[in-house]
């Protein structure tokens, strides 16, 4: 049984949590969201590590890699390859640093003479193999360095299951995949996720009717358009007064 995460971030809205517990693999459950894409819409940049399960299969992405993967097998080596690895994360280093104030870098990375076979040259194969993938945000605007915030976001999932002491059946899992997925989507929009689900259960035939109006990062300016015309549906108050002598 695996729980595959999959964040979504786009301009003009927060980040969406979807979580999905079962025997598919990451890439499967991304191929079932992808496919529910409107038609004509551009490529989505997908960032994960470099697993070739976490792939859609027959649906064209365009794929990035973690670099925090890659940077990982260098940080094992550090007692023994000092000089080596430090030259790796100083260049990774301004590489993040680059980003987080222009998003513009261009780094060309040296020559190194090591064996191919030990564990080093191993740390540097497994980055040269998936270099295209790894530098996808020097060629493509707004593509992440790393999936850290995906990484992060599996650990409530992980929570979740553990203090339910596991799940019993896959229906089990559905239910409680559902609810982590808009809870977590909640803390991404910044709103309380026991008022959302609760106005969820309150305005039910009118979710039914218009789910984008429902949404975590919008159901509250919903709300206030909907008291606002009930408001305005009262007419005015009664201001007449009585005279009485």
């Amino acid at each position: 049984v695996f729980t595959s995460g999959i964040l979504s971030r786009a301009e003009g809205r927060p980040t969406i949590a979807l979580f999905f517990t079962g025997p598919y693999h990451a890439g499967e459950n991304l191929r079932r969201v992808l496919a529910q894409r409107q038609q004509g819409l551009p490529l989505p940049i997908q960032m994960c590590d470099g697993l070739s399960r976490n792939v859609p299969k027959d649906l064209q992405v365009i794929l990035a890699n973690c670099l925090v993967h890659a940077r990982r097998n260098f940080v094992e080596l550090v007692d023994l390859f000092e000089a080596e690895v430090e030259y790796v994360l100083e260049c990774l280093k301004k590489v993040y640093t680059i980003d987080a104030h222009a998003r513009e870098q261009g780094l060309a990375p040296d020559d190194k003479l090591v064996e191919p076979n030990s564990s080093l040259g191993g740390a540097i194969s497994f980055m040269l193999k998936h270099w295209h993938k790894l530098t996808l945000f020097l060629r493509a605007a707004g593509a992440p360095l790393d999936n850290n915030v995906c990484e992060q976001a599996l650990k409530m999932c992980i929570r979740h299951r553990r203090n339910s002491l596991f799940y019993k059946t896959l229906r089990g899992a559905a239910v409680g995949d559902l609810y982590m997925s808009l809870i977590h989507t909640c803390y991404f929009s910044k709103v309380d996720p026991f008022d959302y689900l609760t106005e969820l259960q309150r305005n039910a035939d009118r979710v039914r009717a218009a789910p984008a109006d429902w949404m975590p990062w919008n159901y509250q300016k919903t709300l206030a358009s909907l008291a606002a015309t009930s408001d305005s549906s009262r007419g005015p108050p009664d201001t007449s007064h009585a005279l009485t002598g």
